[in-house]
């Protein structure tokens, strides 16, 4: 399918041609059930195989590095066999390719990163879009087809680059239209317009009115907590009337959800409690003479604790910002303590398409139900995956919990993913499975391919599996070791 000449790589920097053979490029990787970090293992299984027809449970190998046989007109690159608990098993090792592919983004941040549909570009490259804001986090959608190979070449490669970039663990820099221009990177904060975010907000104005209203009671006449979404009102609040918090005649901006519960009290912003406010007195109206007095004392925080006022009404019963008195401060670092930090999580989400499929059963429907039936169990470089419900295979998985640089490309352009199914061998064989292409564990982290592989593998490396992953053989992730435990 691909041309590459003697003695050189391949456009995707996967393969190359080494006297008329051809070699993967990435060390197949594989996995050890050990306490340890994700530090590789020198020297690897040099032993020779001694003839056990299976090795331990212990190592996995996954899709890493094994190759592909896109588009599958032949078994997939590995069918290992393995026992596990005393029940034989079968893995089947493939890498996928994938134009059918996004990447989704959730970035911690009380901030508005643009509005839902903006587009997202890098290198000026349209790649992307804002979707919903969720509770503390901006979400962004990535990539897809009609990026990768709808759009124009540039578009497609620079999409592709971007979402390697971040699958791999990289850093990738981004631009919204008419909103913020991000610096992210999977599992860490987020740069937001040249600023390191620190704080994933402790929850809306409402409920953060909710959780700290014991704590301000006695301390303070009324408290304000500015957010974009909810702005809540000490004194008007349900939480503020059952603790007899009293009436301030404070009118507030905004449109009224419940008592002491205001929307819309400003635009989404970059300023207090992601609004554009920065001051946030603009967001009260004014005091109610019948009720207010000169002297009343006003706390204004936002839900991250980043911004914090104090104000007491003057004789005009206007708002006079003072300094923030010691015996507030503690309420405001509590904000901050109970905030949990700012991340950016990246999920990688791409389907299993009928081609890969094939190349592992003869009858690919089968595999899909399989999935299904929770009889086969799918992972990503030996991360865990959700797979959507619904006809296919969709999965997502994230990003961080794979080894080091598990993604690919090629240059259609898509991405390339490891991809493995395990099930008992009894029910690959049900499902129609290559039986005659399993080959032993041991054979596989050898290095010995199957009759079915037309490449050489460059070498091999191990790795442990990374903490809080389940053992992707491990027989717990079956309903059927539930059923005979």
């Amino acid at each position: 399918m691909c041309y590459i000449a003697e003695g050189r790589s391949g456009a995707c920097d996967r393969y190359a041609n080494d006297n008329g053979n051809l070699i993967r490029l990435d060390p197949l990787t594989i996995l050890e059930n050990r306490e340890n970090t994700d530090a590789n293992v020198v020297p690897f299984l040099e032993r020779e195989w001694d003839g056990d027809i299976v090795a331990g449970p212990e190592t996995f190998v996954t899709a890493i590095g094994a190759g592909t046989t896109y588009p599958d007109y032949k078994p997939a690159p590995f069918i290992v066999a393995s026992e596990v608990d005393g029940v034989d098993m079968v893995t089947v090792v493939t890498e996928g390719i994938f134009s059918y592919c996004g990447v989704k983004l959730k970035i911690d941040t009380d901030r508005h990163l643009g509005d839902e549909c903006a587009l997202v570009r890098s290198e000026g490259e349209v790649i992307g879009h804002v979707t919903t804001s969720e509770y503390g986090s901006q979400m962004l959608s990535l990539g897809g087809v009609h990026h990768l190979t709808g759009g124009s070449k540039k578009e497609g490669r620079i999409t592709c680059s971007t979402m390697l970039a971040l699958c791999n663990g990289e850093t990738a820099d981004l631009t919204i239209d008419g909103g913020a221009e991000l610096t992210v990177q999977a599992g860490k904060a987020p740069t937001i317009n040249g600023a390191l975010e620190e704080r994933m907000r402790v929850g809306c104005g409402s409920a953060t009115v909710g959780m700290f209203a014991a704590q301000w009671k006695g301390l303070v006449d009324e408290v304000v907590v500015v957010d974009d979404h909810i702005t809540g009102v000490m004194s008007e609040h349900q939480a503020g009337k059952v603790i007899g918090w009293e009436p301030t005649g404070i009118k507030i901006n905004g449109r009224r959800s419940t008592p002491g519960r205001y929307f819309q009290v400003a635009e989404p912003g970059t300023g207090w409690g992601g609004t554009n406010l920065t001051d946030p007195l603009a967001i009260i109206s004014k005091f109610d003479a019948k009720t207010a007095r000169p002297g009343l004392s006003i706390l204004m925080v936002s839900t991250t604790g980043e911004h914090a006022a104090y104000f007491e009404l003057n004789d005009e019963l206007m708002p006079v910002q003072h300094e923030m008195p010691d015996r507030l401060l503690p309420s405001v670092r509590r904000i901050e303590e109970n905030c949990e930090p700012a991340l950016t999580s990246v999920l990688f989400m791409a389907g299993a398409g009928g081609s890969l499929r094939s190349g592992v059963t003869e009858h690919p429907v089968g595999l899909t139900r399989s999935v299904q039936n929770s009889l086969t169990y799918v992972s990503c470089g030996g991360a865990p995956v959700y797979t959507w419900p619904g006809g296919g295979i969709t999965f997502m998985t994230d990003v961080t919990r794979l080894p080091q640089n598990a993604f690919g490309y090629v240059p259609t352009p898509a991405l390339v993913a490891p991809l493995e199914f395990t099930m008992r061998a009894d029910d690959y064989r049900a499902l129609g499975g290559h039986m005659d292409y399993v080959v032993p564990l041991t054979e596989a982290i050898e290095g010995k391919t199957g009759r079915q592989n037309d490449h050489l593998l460059k070498g091999r490396r191990a790795v442990s599996s990374s903490s809080g992953n389940p053992w992707p053989a491990g027989s717990d992730n079956y309903p059927w070791r539930k059923a005979n435990p």
